[in-house]
């Protein structure tokens, strides 16, 4: 069975007043809230076994999780009360109830899409590389920058102009135009990553991808058109009632 793991372990400062007494997972979206709009999302293509990782009012969560009985899922709870970890350091520690034999998908909580997950795992199957994550071509401060196989080459911000990566150099030489897209947020790992993960502690999983791209196959997938709704703002949240009912 297929296992999916929600990020809901932030602290919401973009989210204020409502972070100042509950976690972002629990803000309400036409009265359910974002986690379990994810959970329903993932039933939607089958996978019921899902790990949320917890610390900001980490015991609001679990109890609403008890409460719902998982909204029909199997939900399992990875603790950083001790330390939030950010993505990266997140996903190494649930790393336990994660592993298995099967790839697994990730999604941020407030991010509310309806991409068809079922299109991401059959590009992923087809492919076979490390790690598929969505991607649009919607304006963002940062991009990640993509060949023309669609390959993770590199990393831009576009407000300060940094940029970095494994392969923007070859692509330079090469004369080769690299495509810069947004990340949407949802991806799916073969379960090999977490043996080749070097980052430790707190980290986000950009300096995952960017350091695995060097000797690894990322692919970006566009699913440009669908909705996508990143609820990180509390004036999100109206956009994200005009599209999730």
């Amino acid at each position: 069975m297929m296992k999916a793991m929600i990020f809901a372990a932030g602290l919401g400062t973009r989210f204020k007043p409502w972070t100042d007494q509950h976690p972002k997972a629990l803000a309400p979206v036409n009265g359910k809230s974002l986690l379990q709009r994810n959970i329903e999302y993932l039933q939607q293509y089958g996978i019921t076994d899902v790990v949320v990782n917890v610390h900001h009012f980490a015991d609001q969560i679990i109890d609403a999780v008890e409460k719902n009985k998982g909204w029909g899922s199997n939900v399992l709870i990875s603790d950083e009360r001790n330390e939030v970890l950010e993505t990266g350091g997140g996903l190494l520690k649930a790393r336990p109830l994660l592993e298995g034999d099967s790839p697994f998908v990730t999604i941020n909580v407030d991010i509310l899409t309806n991409l068809h997950l079922d299109q991401l795992l059959a590009f992923h199957q087809q492919h076979k590389p490390l790690i598929s994550f969505a991607v649009t071509n919607r304006k963002t401060a940062r991009n990640f920058l993509f060949d023309e196989e669609n390959r993770l080459c590199g990393w831009r911000n576009n407000v300060t102009g940094e940029e970095k990566g494994p392969h923007l150099l070859f692509a330079a030489t090469k004369a080769k135009q690299l495509v810069e897209k947004a990340y949407s947020c949802v991806v799916v790992f073969e379960p090999k990553v977490f043996s080749l993960i070097r980052q430790t502690g707190k980290f986000s999983l950009t300096e995952t991808y960017l350091d695995l791209a060097r000797d690894h196959r990322i692919l970006g997938y566009d699913h440009s058109g669908d909705v996508l709704v990143d609820v990180g703002k509390s004036d999100s949240v109206a956009v994200a009632e005009a599209n999730f009912v």
